[in-house]
Formats: structure tokens, C-alpha cells, sequence
């Protein structure tokens, strides 16, 4: 077998491959059998037709057509590993020459990862903010898990920030009535800022049974960027009357005896959100600095693809209806083109980033082993509140346990080159990266049995590959 391999361009490759026909021997026997399989000739036991009564009886035709079938697949990955090539995509395959016992050459364009050069990680400085839990952020958490205790309960006063009002709405266009803006008995956070703009300010102050009338701009639909009149009447007005934070409440609440052990509990949790959010500023900038060193160029067909299927899943959510996504895009304040504009934006970014993301594993060649594939497909069933085998056993009919693989194979890639970063916050302080960068010991959390049972589905689906 001869390969040769065009340049097209950075990122797309012409494979062209040469098969003599001595190298086809077990394709050719594999396809008189086939046929002698599938026809009846008289005298003659179905599979026993000799070759020469088959090419006599129907031509080569068939058995050439079955033999290039046959000897593709496994021709192209040998031709691969042969020039090392690592396709991003299915091959757009012509075959070029097909002479009977003589040759078969056939071409393959395919888009191929570009060259990347990997920076030096160890000579990346990141600043990220600084960890920070203060009594301040304590009571915010604890009284916002008293505010999910409260009552709302009938106030006289004058409304504030923080109270409910039940509103009745009128919106009107140069004396005509806007039914989409308009609106009865509906119960508005008062501070909450996200109906209409200038609501907060005309109804904070007013009591039951007290109106308020004033214009603002109309920021979607049909009248949008024209001046509407509203009028606002409160129909009712509660106040959220918060439980105690006491020994009562930490039992109510929580599994807590006693409201120290909640608030010791609300730091620890707290702690670790920002320890959290500090690893993920980490790999984010870290991430970003080092893209910000390269340059290449990106498969086109790759993010067209990338394009398209962010664009289906939307228009599938809307039952592909067109004028349903033009309607969402105008509520939202922007425009088919910009929108297409921000989608083709984002997949360039993925793309980019996965890319990338290849690149260290190659570099780093991390090791993935099958507890850790375990692990991570067990997180992700999780995630989707599945159980973990018949999540398995999705990811195999989709085939997508190589792609799970090498998810786990650039996030350890990364986080080895992490952990060889300098990182400091925004204090002056210096971070170690392998605190959260460095070898992760085993989750004994994870229930024993289920993880068997996922370990021996995926060997499974592994294995029919």
C-alpha cells in the first residue's frame, strides 16, 4: 500500500492511497463467499459456486464493488497511523482508480488538527480573587434561608424594598390599551427590578388600595422604543415576616440541634463554594493566558458544524419554527444576525479551546484509567439525575464513551499543567495550583456496588467498541 498526503490547507488534508490487488487477497476471498452465499446456481450447493462460474454467471461487478467496501475502512486507519494523521471529522472518500487485478487508489479529505506549539505553563503568572467568607456573607446565606421560611402577611404601612405587592397593570400607546403589557392580580417584588422599568420607583411608598401613574419605554414587542403610559394600583401589600434564628429554626431548617452548628455548618459551606469558584478562576485564566500565546488556524467545517447543531437544538426547543425564534430574539433585544453572528462567535471559541485542550494531552500524555473514566461518567449521571448503567448504556448507543474518554484526558492534561503555573490573588498572596491542581485521591464517598456496577458496563460497552 502506497499513501501520499496534500496540504489543502492548515487545517484540511487530500489522503491519497494505492492498494495493489496482491494485498487484497482475504477482501476478494471474503467476497466470492459473500455472493456465492446470496445466488443459486444449479448443480451447485448455495457457497459452493466456483469463482469462475460466479464471474461467468455475473460479471465482476459485484465482487469488486464488495471488495472496495470491504478493504475502505480498514485501508483509511491504516493509512492514518501511517502518516499520523488525527482526523476531526468523517472523510469525504472518492475512489479514483479501479483496475481489475491491478490496483485500487482512493482519495480522502479530511480536516486534520492544526499545528499547535504549547506554551511553557511554568512561566504563566495568573492573579485570581482571593478566597473570602466573612460573617457578612454568613448572615446573607442564613437570611436567605429564613427568608425561604417566611410568611408573607397584610401590611398597612408604606411599601419598602423587600415587600410583595398585588398589582393591577394598564399600559397604554397614544391611548390605546397594550394587552401584552397590561396585566391583574400580579404579585411584584418590590426592589426586584425585572418587569417594567420605572415600576420600583412609582409604587415604592404607596399602601393598599393607593395608585401611581408614570411613562417609560417600551423595550419589545410591537411598540418597541415608543413611550407608554402606565397605571399601577395596588391591590394588596405583604411584608415577608422572617422566622427567628434560633435553635427552633436550625432544626426546622436543617439537621442541625442547634443554630452554631448551622452557622459552623453555613461557613463550611461557604468556604468550600469559594474554594470552588477559586479553582475554576484558576483553570479559566490559566487557560486564557495560555491561548492568548498561540495562533492557529480552525477547520472551518468543524465550527460550521458546531454552527448548525447550537442553532438545531434552539430551533428544536421551538418546534423549528422560525417565526417563534425570530419573536425570542426580539424579546431578548437583539436580531437574527446578531445572533448568528454570537452563535458562529461562541463555536469558534470552543472549538479553539478543544483544540487546544488536544494539544497538552499530547503533550502531557496523561494516563486515564478506568476507575477514573468510571468516576467521571458516574458525575455525569449524576448531573442528569440518571442511573449510572442505563446512562452507559446511552453513551453506548450514541457511541460516545470515546468522547467521555477524552474529556477525563484534557481535564488531567490541564491540571497537570496547571499545577506548574504561579498563581497569586488579588491580595499579593501566592496560591498553590496543587491544592486543587494535584493528584485527587479516590471519592470513598461513591458507593461501592454502583461503581462496580458502571465499571463492568463500561468495560462492557468498551469492549464493543
Amino acid at each position: 500500500m502506497k499513501t501520499s498526503v496534500d496540504k489543502l490547507s492548515d487545517t484540511r488534508v487530500k489522503l491519497t492511497v494505492s492498494v495493489p490487488f496482491d494485498e487484497l487477497g482475504k477482501e476478494i476471498d471474503q467476497a466470492y463467499a459473500a455472493i456465492a452465499q446470496q445466488v443459486t446456481i444449479p448443480g451447485f450447493r448455495r457457497g459452493k459456486a466456483p469463482r469462475q462460474l460466479i464471474d461467468a454467471r455475473f460479471g465482476r461487478g459485484p465482487i469488486l464493488e464488495q471488495v472496495v467496501n470491504d478493504m475502505l475502512p480498514t485501508r483509511y486507519e491504516a493509512a492514518l497511523a501511517e502518516r499520523n494523521l488525527n482526523p476531526l471529522n468523517q472523510p469525504e472518500i472518492e475512489i479514483t482508480k479501479l483496475e481489475d487485478n491491478d490496483v485500487v487508489e482512493f482519495t480522502a479529505e479530511i480536516d486534520v488538527r492544526p499545528e499547535i506549539t504549547v506554551p511553557d505553563f511554568s512561566a504563566i503568572n495568573v492573579t485570581v480573587p482571593a478566597l473570602k467568607v466573612d460573617e457578612d456573607a454568613i448572615e446573607a446565606e442564613l437570611t436567605s434561608l429564613r427568608e425561604r421560611f417566611g410568611e408573607l402577611k397584610d401590611t398597612n404601612r408604606k411599601m419598602k424594598k423587600g415587600d410583595f405587592a398585588v398589582i393591577d397593570i394598564h399600559a397604554e400607546v397614544d391611548g390605546k390599551k397594550l394587552e401584552d403589557a397590561s396585566s391583574e392580580g400580579l404579585t411584584y417584588e418590590i426592589g426586584s427590578d425585572d418587569l417594567i422599568p420605572g415600576l420600583d420607583k412609582a409604587i415604592k411608598g404607596l399602601k393598599t388600595g393607593e395608585e401611581a401613574e408614570f411613562t417609560t419605554t417600551i423595550e419589545h414587542g410591537e411598540h418597541k422604543g415608543e413611550e407608554a403610559t402606565i397605571k399601577v394600583t395596588v391591590q394588596q401589600s405583604k411584608e415577608r415576616k422572617l422566622p427567628e434564628l434560633d435553635d427552633d429554626f436550625a432544626q426546622l431548617a436543617s439537621e442541625f440541634d442547634t443554630v452554631e452548628e448551622l452557622r459552623e455548618n453555613t461557613r463550611t459551606m461557604l468556604e468550600e463554594n469559594a474554594k470552588a469558584q477559586q479553582a475554576a478562576d484558576i483553570r479559566d485564566e490559566v487557560l486564557k493566558a495560555a491561548l492568548a500565546q498561540v495562533e492557529f488556524a480552525l477547520p472551518e467545517s468543524i465550527v460550521d458544524e458546531q454552527v448548525h447543531n447550537q442553532q438545531h437544538q434552539l430551533l428544536g426547543q421551538l418546534a423549528h419554527d422560525e417565526a417563534a425564534l425570530a419573536q425570542l430574539l426580539e424579546a431578548q433585544g437583539t436580531t437574527r444576525e446578531e445572533f448568528d453572528k454570537q452563535t458562529r462567535e461562541q463555536a469558534e471559541e470552543s472549538v479553539r479551546t478543544q483544540l487546544f485542550l488536544d494539544a497538552i494531552a499530547e503533550q502531557e500524555e496523561p494516563e486515564v484509567t478506568q476507575e477514573e473514566l468510571t468516576d467521571h461518567i458516574l458525575f455525569t449521571a449524576q448531573s442528569y439525575g440518571m442511573d449510572p448503567a442505563q446512562f452507559v448504556g446511552q453513551l453506548q448507543q450514541s457511541g460516545q464513551i470515546a468522547n467521555l474518554f477524552s474529556d477525563v484526558r484534557r481535564g488531567k492534561a490541564l491540571a497537570a499543567a496547571i499545577a506548574r503555573t504561579t498563581v497569586t490573588d488579588e491580595n499579593g498572596e501566592s496560591v498553590d495550583p496543587n491544592e486543587y491542581f494535584g493528584e485527587i485521591e479516590e471519592d470513598e464517598e461513591i458507593v461501592e456496588a454502583t461503581e462496580a456496577e458502571t465499571t463492568e458496563a463500561v468495560e462492557d460497552a468498551a469492549d464493543e467498541q
